[in-house]
């Protein structure tokens, strides 16, 4: 009889039999003791894996338990806060018809009390109406219950006029905002709204972030199957973790303050899981100074039957 056992605990014996009279040779031994560590190890590895098993079964039931929960509260949420949006307005509409609040922009009446708590209730609504919508666009996402509308789309023309309103917020802001496209790009078949969605987001972070007198950019280059968009900016600086993090769930860069620039720290997650849907990836560069988002999608997307196209 050879124990089963390593240096934590017995886990059994191993038994072997032999006719009357005669002996185990030393040999013999040793192999039934190898034998009984290398059970002793599978054994242990087992039980290892199940736990481990085990955690990731109760891993995942939390983590539905969370999108479930956060879900309900954004439903919940969405109807007592649109009701506060229009109540703020129709106020707004009152204040200015008994004189309390500007009806133009007055850089004086901005400096009054009433002027900037007003200001906060209205910022603050919209924060709020921002980041419950984009929870239950991410818990549409992860659904996956959308069908995606196809659109073939000529990127020379369609990146310009997306830009247009953002070429006039980076000049607003002192910024500098290129396009660089190359006369030869092709079309893409795609969603165009998903499409408009990333672009838009990764815009609207460039030009929170970017200092004055710092540049933003966006270019396109394509290969025989796939077109990399690039969008950056200069004049920040993140390190290598955090551009693995950056498209976590609710995740903000520790250097950025978020009250000066708010936030929701779901903007990029929703960006990544479009991209997903849209079969590309996206990654994060962080070079000197500057940072570089690079999206690869198909120029021709390939979905399933239940999809629609047009």
């Amino acid at each position: 009889a050879c124990p089963i056992r390593d240096d934590q605990r017995v886990w059994g014996d191993l038994w072997l039999f032999k006719p009357a009279g005669s002996v185990f040779s030393e040999a013999e031994l040793r192999l039934v003791e190898q034998v009984a560590s290398q059970c002793a190890i599978a054994l242990r590895q087992s039980r290892l894996y199940q736990a481990a098993q085990a955690q990731v079964t109760e891993l995942e039931r939390l983590n539905r338990l969370k999108d479930d929960f956060l879900s309900t509260v954004s439903h919940e949420l969405r109807t007592p806060m649109s009701n506060i949006k229009m109540a703020t307005e129709l106020l707004e509409l009152h204040l200015k018809h008994l004189g309390i609040l500007p009806s133009a922009p007055d850089n004086t009446a901005s400096s009054l009390p009433v002027t900037r708590y007003f200001q906060i209730l209205k910022d603050e609504g919209n924060r709020e109406i921002a980041l419950i919508n984009d929870l239950l666009d991410l818990a549409r996402l992860d659904a996956n219950t959308e069908p995606l509308v196809l659109l073939s789309i000529d990127l020379k023309t369609w990146i310009p006029s997306l830009l247009e309103t953002f070429v006039a917020r980076a000049q607003a802001h002192q910024q500098s905002l290129t396009i660089q496209l190359p006369a030869d790009l092709p079309n893409i078949t795609t969603d165009a709204i998903y499409l408009q969605r990333i672009l838009s987001e990764l815009l609207n972070n460039a030009c929170k972030y970017t200092p004055i007198g710092e540049r933003i950019w966006v270019s396109a280059m394509a290969t025989a199957t796939t077109i990399a968009l690039r969008i950056g900016n200069s004049g920040v600086t993140i390190s290598d973790v955090e551009c693995d993090r950056i498209f976590e769930r609710f995740y903000r860069i520790p250097n950025h303050d978020p009250w000066k620039h708010g936030g929701t720290g779901l903007g990029l997650a929703l960006v990544k899981k479009l991209v997903d849907c849209l079969q590309g990836t996206i990654h994060a560069e962080a070079g000197a100074r500057q940072l570089q988002f690079v999206i690869q999608l198909p120029i021709y997307l390939n979905l399933p039957s239940t999809s629609a196209y047009t």
